[in-house]
């Protein structure tokens, strides 16, 4: 038979690897706008990004009807809309792409003048492990792993009470 003190241990790390282990999210890039020439300009997609909080291993997905197109380039070719040197190119929607390291990555279209003059452009930070974020954005993920947590502490004394 498990010890009472077992038990607690064993539904508190069961609790602690809830708290800690979030799980990769995925982004359509834009929302319900998708990847289209924005509306307003390259306002649309910065302020998407801007709310998000990009973690490695999340994947953002950019998902369009009619005539677009995903490179990613260097921050150069972004600030130019230049695609004379892209370091991925995606032709097809729906394209998704894994954020495997913790760099600032840059996408645009390469379709006429959808970049340059229409502002189809979006810049994807990393987010670094700081508070600012919490500012900008709220966490499903963190209110699930709380709920989680709370209900493994119940179980520990509910458990721990008829031993």
């Amino acid at each position: 038979m498990v010890s009472r003190m077992g038990l607690v241990g064993c539904f508190l790390l069961v609790a602690v690897a809830l708290f800690n282990g979030a799980a990769a999210d995925n982004y359509t890039v834009g929302d319900d706008l998708e990847w289209t020439i924005p509306p307003a300009g390259s306002v649309a997609y910065s302020t998407w990004a801007n709310t998000k909080r990009f973690q490695i291993n999340d994947t953002i997905v950019f998902k369009w009807s009619g005539s677009h197109t995903v490179a990613e380039v260097s921050k150069a070719d972004y600030e130019n809309c230049s695609n004379s040197n892209p370091l991925a190119f995606y032709d097809s929607s729906p394209a998704s792409i894994t954020l495997t390291s913790n760099v600032t990555r840059y996408f645009i279209c390469t379709v006429g003048n959808h970049c340059s003059d229409l502002g189809q452009k979006v810049t994807i930070k990393i987010s670094e492990d700081d508070d600012r974020w919490w500012d900008r954005n709220a966490s499903s993920s963190l209110t699930v792993n709380i709920g989680a947590l709370i209900l493994s502490t119940a179980m520990a004394i509910f458990f721990y009470s008829f031993n």
